[in-house]
């Protein structure tokens, strides 16, 4: 973008001022756009502004970066930051600033125009995929897709454009991937650019001028994780009190001890220097700042120092609180609650501007910053004894440990600080934030420079989770082997690392799994949930399996039915009536399509199950009545109109259909029949094909040509479309036996 030469004084502060008015006019906080990546295993959710602070989509502390996704209340987010400091900067007016630094989070109280949205997109390599159950679109969070784009080499990129107030455009991009050994990663793709603008209006660009000694800083302040927020202490987890972090690739000696020498005496010391990471698990609470955590018959460490409770892992032995996210009050059996690990880790840093090989020396800084931290709130880039201190954090250097404003120690990784059984709050009120500062960089008007990086999740499955978690609650195993379970999460997680860096080497080039259906359509009935998809126009796929579990979407699943390619339909005979059942259809392919590249292991792939779950039941309906047969007619005289009559101004909690305010029932009808439905006059208003088997249709009270039935009398005619058998004479029951009733709707 061109620059202008010309100083722009009052023009350029209105602009500015206006500006953070538009911001900030409806509430006390910004209100910025968000946008959700919800097409792997790993999700999470992302700001217009470049960054997403402390309760800015919902006012919940842990919100986002969830992991397994399926399962609820697997969120690790409690907040993120981002600064970007500056020296010798000179503003529109001409005054040059020593350090300038400007912010976006972790907490939001500071200047909406210091990161000003610019663009912000989202595309698709493919079109959203129609999930249906009963009618109705199936979701779990409302699709967000701006443009499809097949040439795509992710699956999903989020794209974001935002201008600073120091003349820094940033460009991010959010990239993600539905591909089975991929799909717990997210890539973000930086680009900073001198360009001069401050905000998304021509007018307000600054004099040209190269930007000095750039510090580029990120915060990211993990609380693993909601389902045991009020599980261990008093919200602990929710605020990240007990988040233990570690970091690789910093250089620094002696390596951590924590999973070398004491706990895992298999694992070589340092470890996994061979990724620039920073990560964070459950370590042990130790603050009485949030209550205790003590469950009879629990064993401690035994270790000087030791929390009366080995909270490893989260073991679910009770809740603390009653209220609030988490599991069920009778969910005791021990599971593990909190055994994920979660990191960011570097895969690429340009060493310069100029130079855009990777700078292995990148990030400059790995600190641990305490989360409640005096620099992290009333962030302002017109205050510059406090930007002095900022950008002194940013540029601290390997292992800082910044409490209470200053640096507490420095050269030494939390996990060897703390130990093991040790508080790794180290006394601070909310717990460490991990942190990385890149640069200094020095940008040319018009220059740029790039950083990428990898956040991940991994850890114990669901069923390890369950099984490990019971086995030590009833003794069969101890605290120990319980925490070397939790910690191989840890191996799982440097490994999913090490698939993103070869990922990213590769260009994005990974073997894809064949593509999903376009539609898949769930319809419970009588006698059998019926299932149904539209296969993809993709030569790779080789066949379809449906897996489906029983009770509640997050349950496990199991394979319920395989199928050649040229097959689009399947009927699940095998439901029990009472039972709510979830399904989602995965497009299968052959091994021969998978080349490995990306450190993919080998064999056939499976298109993601995130693109067709289902999140709401499916359930065998009421069977159809069949006609009787007395005295040598046919009889229907089961059939009920409920609620009648229908009254628009009727109790809610007296009506038969709570939430369904326009709507009535037709029960006990047969299994196969035409409804037709006339007004008093004899017109015919609706006509109504039931075909799934059941006892039970329903209508919304509008006509055929979608126009909302007024107050009076109706007449409903039941026509029976198939045959069988009466159920005590076994004859034979005929097609078109009619049978009518009578309803009032007043409103």
């Amino acid at each position: 973008m061109k620059l202008k030469i010309e100083r722009q004084s009052l023009r350029y502060f209105v602009t500015r001022a206006v500006v953070g008015l538009l911001f900030l006019s409806s509430s006390a906080f910004a209100q910025y756009a968000t946008k959700w990546m919800d097409i792997g295993s790993f999700q999470s959710w992302y700001s217009n502004a470049g960054c997403e602070y402390e309760e800015q989509r919902t006012l919940t502390q842990q919100d986002g970066c969830r992991w397994p996704a399926i399962y609820p209340n697997m969120d690790m987010q409690a907040a993120k930051g981002l600064w970007i400091g500056i020296k010798n900067w000179k503003d529109a007016s001409g005054t040059t600033w020593p350090v300038k630094v400007v912010h976006f989070g972790p907490r939001f109280d500071g200047d909406a125009s210091e990161f000003v949205p610019v663009a912000f997109t989202t595309t698709d390599k493919i079109s959203p995929v129609q999930v249906i159950v009963d009618g109705n679109t199936s979701y779990n969070n409302p699709p967000d897709v701006d443009n499809t784009d097949p040439n795509l080499n992710a699956d999903r990129m989020i794209y974001d454009s935002v201008n600073t107030a120091i003349g820094l455009t940033m460009v991010r991009k959010m990239i993600g991937f539905s591909q089975q050994y991929h799909d717990n990663y997210i890539i973000y793709d930086y680009t900073f650019t001198n360009t001069g603008n401050v905000d998304a209006t021509p007018a307000a660009e600054l004099p040209t001028q190269t930007l000095d000694s750039i510090r580029i800083f990120f915060q990211y302040r993990y609380a693993v994780c909601a389902e045991t927020r009020y599980v261990i202490g008093s919200n602990s987890a929710g605020w990240g009190i007990g988040a233990n972090n570690d970091t690789r690739g910093d250089k620094l000696n002696p390596a951590s001890t924590f999973f070398g020498s004491v706990v895992r005496t298999n694992t070589p010391v340092n470890a996994d220097d061979d990724i620039r990471a920073q990560y964070t698990w459950l370590g042990n609470f130790n603050s009485p700042t949030y209550g205790s955590y003590t469950f009879p018959g629990m064993p401690g460490l035994g270790v000087t120092g030791a929390p009366p409770s080995d909270n490893i892992g989260g073991p679910i032995w009770g809740r603390a609180l009653s209220t609030g996210p988490g599991p069920a009050a009778d969910d005791t059996m021990g599971r593990l609650g909190s055994a994920q690990f979660i990191g960011i880790a570097t895969l690429h840093a340009d060493k310069s501007a100029t130079d855009t090989t990777d700078d292995t020396g990148e990030p400059t800084t790995t600190a641990y910053v305490s989360s409640d931290d005096p620099l992290n709130s009333q962030s302002s880039q017109f205050n510059s004894s406090k930007m002095e201190s900022e950008y002194a954090l940013m540029s601290a250097g390997h292992g800082v440990g910044w409490l209470a404003g200053q640096v507490n120690w420095q050269g030494q990784r939390l996990a060897d600080r703390v130990g093991l059984g040790g508080d790794p709050s180290q006394g601070s009120t909310g717990g460490l934030s991990v942190a990385n500062g890149y640069g200094p960089y020095n940008l040319a008007p018009g220059q740029s420079f790039h950083i990428v990086m990898a956040e991940a999740a991994a850890g114990l499955s669901r069923e390890a989770c369950i099984r490990i978690g019971h086995e030590f609650k009833w003794g069969e195993i101890t605290a120990a082997q319980k925490d070397d379970s939790v910690y191989t999460g840890r191996d799982s997680l440097f490994q999913t690392f090490r698939r993103a860096l070869a990922n990213y080497h590769s260009g994005y080039n990974i073997p894809s799994a064949p593509l999903p259906p376009s539609l898949f359509s769930v319809t419970s009935g009588g006698d059998k949930i019926s299932l149904s998809w539209t296969p993809p126009q993709d030569p790779k796929v080789k066949g379809f399996k449906i897996y489906r579990a029983q009770g509640l979407y997050d349950s496990s699943y199991t394979l319920l039915y395989e199928c050649a390619p040229n097959v689009t339909s399947y009927d699940d005979a095998t439901a029990v009536r009472g039972f709510d059942y979830y399904y989602y259809i995965t497009s299968t392919g052959d091994a021969a399509d998978n080349n490995g590249a990306g450190n993919t292991p080998g064999g056939a792939l499976e298109s993601s199950r995130y693109y067709t779950q289902t999140y709401d039941p499916a359930k065998l309906l009421r069977p159809g009545v069949a006609p009787v047969k007395q005295n040598g007619a046919w009889h229907l005289d089961q059939i009920r109109v409920v609620p009648n009559p229908y009254n628009i101004a009727a109790n809610q909690n007296t009506l038969r259909y709570v939430g369904e305010p326009n709507q009535i029932g037709f029960l006990n009808i047969p299994s196969q029949c035409t409804i037709r439905i006339f007004t008093e006059l004899g017109q015919l208003i609706k006509t109504i094909q039931h075909t799934n088997g059941s006892g039970d249709e329903y209508w919304n009270l509008t006509t055929s040509s979608d126009q909302i039935v007024v107050s009076g009398i109706y007449i409903a005619v039941f026509e029976t479309t198939a045959g069988g058998t009466d159920p005590v004479t076994h004859d034979a029951i005929p097609a078109g036996l009619v049978a009518t009733r009578k309803f009032v709707v007043i409103r």
